[in-house]
């Protein structure tokens, strides 16, 4: 293992966070900007593109498939679309790192073109579930090889046809949603997913930012296969998931005062807020307005004390990225927290729900893990120091959470296996340190 892989955190207690900050572009955003470019016609202009490990992975495949890209530089790009039968066959597989979104989304995209593709992922992608996918495309008419678990590497057969399909999801995944709306595209008839819970829905705002008819009726959204894509401008918000690390930080460190500027505030994602919200936390939302079709604000948040809350049902969709931040909230709130629901957490990156009950026993704090989720008691964070450290299990929201909770610790927390934050949110470190966490990365 190389030392980049083996990076480890270094936090020493307290402090507060100030300051203006303006964390990374969306990552959801970011990969579903250059999907549709590529397939548009005419050449389209981005703006605010995350340039992280997970992203640059989506980008480095439609290269791969003869598409012109220039940048990123600075968060910017312009990118020449090919039209919807323009991609041309990869002559590798396509390697899609340790992006989940990734995979899935493109094995929609990929289900209906005239060549064959193969995905690839990293050790960690390579183990998380793609039957998810991989069975409704099936029944659309694609023809996708997987390993005998139902996991990657994802072989993609060339089709005559793909139908459209009305799916009810299982559980509610935007991945899900967003993979059998992108194979829709290229379907005879219309496709339409049902969702048992709101998911983000990014893709359904850029589909019509690109001219593309999307219809939604309550849980219900649908399109019609076979139009076209016409290139546009796209201006991507700061990401509300990287920003969330902040305001649990601000929300537990006394004499705290940020402001996280331009961070999207879409519907279908502010359950980190609302949570927080609930637990006593004081987020303000400030110069709310539009930004590429969808909704941005400046959120300022303060020091407050948090009480323990049962996290209601429905906010679990629109805050499924940001648990694991929510769960050092919890471990410094006054009470329980109870999380349900929340099954799908077992099968992110890392198992969520186990590894950060983990992390939180060794500091102390009484976590007990349940199939759907966690509950929290409370209490006064210890420190690794003396003990073995916290293990991110190459997880970046793992690793980032226990770095923030390093504010509130009684002694230093170590946490290794982080190098994995750069897939989401590059330059972290930095700006924790310009805020004011005392944070050290070092090779291990």
């Amino acid at each position: 293992m190389d030392a980049a892989t083996n990076l480890k955190y270094l936090v020493s207690p307290g402090g507060s966070l100030k300051g203006r900050l303006r964390v990374p572009g969306d990552k959801s955003i970011s990969h579903r900007s250059i999907m549709l470019s590529a397939i548009a016609e005419g050449t389209t202009r981005i703006r605010g593109f995350l340039e992280g490990a997970d992203s640059l992975a989506t980008l480095a495949a439609f290269r791969e498939m003869g598409v012109e890209i220039d940048g990123p530089e600075g968060g910017e790009l312009t990118v020449r679309g090919v039209g919807m039968q323009g991609l041309r066959q990869p002559e590798r597989p396509l390697d899609m790192g340790n992006s989940g979104t990734a995979m899935r989304l493109l094995a929609g995209l990929l289900a209906g073109q005239r060549f064959p593709a193969t995905l690839v992922g990293d050790e960690s992608l390579s183990r998380r579930p793609m039957r998810r996918v991989t069975a409704p495309l099936t029944e659309m008419g694609a023809e996708i090889l997987t390993s005998g678990e139902g996991t990657a590497p994802l072989r993609l057969q060339p089709v005559s046809r793909l139908a459209g399909i009305d799916y009810r999801l299982p559980v509610a995944s935007a991945q899900v949603k967003s993979c059998l709306m992108l194979a829709g595209l290229y379907a005879e008839g219309r496709t339409c997913v049902n969702e048992p819970a709101p998911t983000r829905d990014h893709t359904e705002r850029m589909l019509t930012a690109f001219g593309y008819d999307v219809s939604r009726s309550g849980p219900r959204v649908c399109l019609e296969g076979g139009g076209s894509l016409k290139a546009c401008a796209l201006e991507i918000p700061a990401d509300i998931s990287s920003a969330a690390f902040f305001m649990v930080g601000a929300s537990i460190a006394r004499d705290s005062d940020v402001l996280l500027e331009s961070v999207g505030i879409n519907p279908t994602r502010v359950g980190v807020i609302n949570i927080l919200r609930d637990m006593g936390a004081s987020i303000e939302l400030l110069d709310k307005r539009m930004a590429g079709g969808e909704p941005v604000a400046d959120i300022r948040v303060r020091s407050a004390r948090l009480r323990g809350i049962r996290i209601p049902v429905d906010q679990v969709p629109l805050a499924i990225d940001e648990f694991p931040a929510l769960f050092i909230a919890a471990a410094c709130a006054d009470g329980e927290t109870l999380l349900t629901g929340a099954e799908e957490l077992r099968v992110k990156e890392s198992d969520r729900i186990q590894v950060m009950a983990d992390g939180l026993e060794q500091l102390g704090i009484e976590a007990e893990p349940r199939p759907d989720g966690i509950r929290i008691r409370g209490g006064e964070l210890g420190s690794t120091e003396g003990a073995d450290a916290i293990h991110a299990h190459s997880d970046h929201r793992i690793a980032m959470s226990f770095a923030i909770a390093g504010l509130r610790a009684r002694g230093p927390v170590e946490v290794q296996d982080c190098a994995n934050v750069d897939t989401s949110f590059p330059g972290f470190a930095s700006l924790a340190r310009q805020a004011g966490l005392h944070l050290e990365g070092e090779a291990a």
